[in-house]
């Protein structure tokens, strides 16, 4: 799902996704203030499903996001780098930290695919939601901060800063309940009964507070730790990540799927159930599903804590769904590495943890 790999080093850019660099030091020259080549360029490591480069000049560094290549078979909503560009641009001066958007381009006949370049962040990014190597207090100021960020995003009001047509109207949960059922059809490998279940389960037992739409925000679509950028001493994020799940939709399903961490054990994803998270100085999910409340208004502790067991069920039927399309990919021979194989053989477990919180529902 990670997408920037986050400036963990760069590699030579690969064949399938070399372009003209003369004719974008060019177009660059043309339509970026204060850009002068010459112009290096690099990719940076990690599966990203649209590539990100380095590029690199005498006095400045920056970072360019494109879609994959002519040859790649693009699903019309998928690689929809011009939505990244939009929603990080309209983001610029709230309290939602976004790296600085410099130009987008979309004439594909440039370097053969649409291209957007912003600024190159210098920062951490934290993998590990233990957070080894700091102190409680660290921790606990880590975990604000990312509490702090989600609530601010949520709160942001979005059709002030030209983002009113960003998603489409009606209910979010229906429309995303229907999508990762198809998904999951389409990709099936081995039926998991369980998944069948919550298909029927999830549509027919949604809470008056997620019918509710009211309740739109920008939602991130992939708000977790790793997907944030600290600054390299401070705990404070500098930049927000990864935005290509982002849409207009329902508060409550963005910030129960990065609350699913407190019952994802490090065995099946990146999680801390199971942690002694007193010792560690990490917040328990009450404190922080209260802060939550407390900073946006947008639900009461308690009135969240009564639909909480639909929500999981909810976020990790969808992430079952998109383990099972990778296992799809894997059987299919497109997806081969060993972290994609290990990655879809945990479809079954997550939609089994999925049904085991509809039960308590």
């Amino acid at each position: 799902m990670s997408n920037f790999d986050h400036f963990v080093g760069t590699r030579p850019v690969s064949e399938q996704h070399a372009f003209d660099v003369a004719a974008l030091t060019s177009w660059l020259g043309r339509h970026m203030p204060g850009f002068e080549g010459p112009l290096t360029v690099e990719m940076f490591k990690g599966g990203q499903s649209n590539p990100t480069y380095k590029l690199i000049t005498p006095s400045a560094s920056y970072v360019m996001r494109a879609k994959p290549g002519p040859v790649a078979k693009l699903l019309p909503s998928a690689h929809a780098i011009e939505r990244e560009f939009a929603v990080m641009s309209g983001l610029q001066g709230t309290d939602v930290p976004v790296p600085r958007m410099h130009v987008l381009c979309e004439d594909e006949s440039v370097i053969g695919r649409a291209f957007y370049v912003m600024e190159c962040m210098q920062g951490r990014v934290l993998w590990d939601q233990s957070l080894p190597g700091m102190t409680p207090t660290e921790r606990g100021a880590i975990y604000d901060e990312m509490n702090r960020v989600i609530a601010a995003l949520h709160t942001v009001k979005f059709a002030d800063r030209g983002l009113a047509n960003y998603g489409k109207p009606g209910n979010y949960f229906d429309r995303q309940i229907g999508r990762w059922s198809k998904q999951y059809v389409a990709s099936i490998t081995q039926p998991i009964e369980e998944m069948d279940r919550l298909m029927e389960w999830l549509p027919a037992h949604m809470p008056a507070s997620a019918r509710d739409e009211s309740q739109v925000s920008i939602v991130h679509g992939d708000f977790r730790l790793d997907n944030l950028m600290f600054h390299p001493t401070e705990p404070r994020v500098i930049a927000v990540l990864d935005w290509e799940l982002s849409t207009l939709g329902h508060p409550l399903a963005d910030f129960s799927y990065h609350c699913m961490s407190w019952h994802i054990p490090a065995a099946l994803g990146r999680g801390i159930a199971g942690q002694d998270l007193a010792a560690l100085g990490i917040p328990d999910e009450d404190s922080y599903v209260r802060s939550y409340c407390e900073r946006t208004g947008i639900a009461t502790p308690e009135a969240l804590r009564a639909d909480w067991n639909f929500y999981m069920a909810y976020n990790m039927f969808r992430i079952a769904a998109i383990l099972q399309g990778i296992a799809k990919r894997v059987e299919a021979g497109t997806a081969s590495s060993a972290q994609a194989k290990a990655s879809g053989e945990t479809a079954r477990p997550m939609a089994q943890l999925a049904w085991s919180f509809a039960q308590r529902g």
